[in-house]
């Protein structure tokens, strides 16, 4: 079944059957392994469900990179320290352009201010860009103004992966790699490889079928033992892929005026 706390454990089983070693986000960009998965996780809402699956990953000896966002419903340090304390990468879902609506110097104050707070529990290097689907303002333009390194941050999975040779994989939308539905979670990409659902993606890293560098970007909040919390997230996220088709929808067809109105 997708999505379920017992699909992950076979996920990342499946993953260690075939070889791949596991790195997190910051030890990847400056390490990385031949044969490596990065466990990159998006804590945008129900921490306690990213707390579950980073005690899952060491429990099978794995490392992860848990990107949290600092709004009070997700801000838990309780379950920060618990997380650190399995061993696993913390760091900052930033998102402070859309706090901010669009004014650059409170943003980067308040990336300033964030990152510390971040810092308190562990070493951050490494950011994350959260999409805010429902914001006019695409957070990683705060970068179009500052310089993420000058505040000790070695890379930003956005900016700093060659993914024409590193294989992104997201479970944005409650689907594996659906552009449809993903407004700003997406990559330019160089691989050409559909994933049509969990089990299609077991068979395809069963049988060699995906590169040997891979970055699985998931979002704690989907994952669940399967019960109420699975199908209210199911419900939900079908809700919200509706309202998110028509958003891509439109920013393609800015994307083709804008186009046109530069090119004539």
């Amino acid at each position: 079944m997708n999505f379920t706390i017992k699909t992950y454990r076979q996920l990342l089983k499946t993953l260690q059957n075939q070889g791949f070693s596991f790195q997190t986000f910051e030890n990847f960009v400056q390490q990385p392994t031949l044969k490596a998965t990065v466990m990159r996780h998006d804590v945008d809402r129900i921490p306690s469900n990213a707390l579950k699956m980073a005690q899952i990953e060491a429990e099978m000896g794995i490392q992860a990179s848990y990107f949290f966002r600092v709004v009070p419903s997700v801000w838990n340090e309780e379950i920060i320290s618990k997380i650190v304390a399995l061993g696993h990468e913390v760091a900052y879902h930033y998102e402070d352009l859309s706090i901010m609506k669009g004014d650059y110097s409170k943003a980067i104050n308040h990336f300033e201010r964030q990152l510390k707070r971040f810092r308190n529990f562990y070493p951050s290097k490494t950011i994350c860009m959260h999409g805010s689907p429902l914001s006019k303002w695409d957070n990683r333009k705060l970068w179009d103004k500052f310089d993420y390194k000058n505040y000790g941050i070695i890379a930003e999975p956005y900016f700093d992966i060659n993914y024409d040779e590193v294989f992104y994989v997201t479970d944005t939308g409650r689907k594996w790699n659906n552009g449809a539905v993903s407004v700003r979670d997406k990559v330019a990409s160089g691989f050409d490889i559909k994933i049509k659902n969990t089990s299609h993606l077991f068979k395809l890293i069963n049988e060699d079928g995906l590169p040997d560098q891979i970055i699985i970007n998931t979002h704690p909040h989907r994952w669940f033992k399967f019960g109420f919390g699975w199908i209210k997230e199911m419900i939900w996220q079908n809700v919200k892929n509706a309202a998110k088709k028509i958003l891509v929808a439109r920013g393609q067809k800015s994307e083709v005026k804008g186009r046109r109105s530069k090119y004539g």
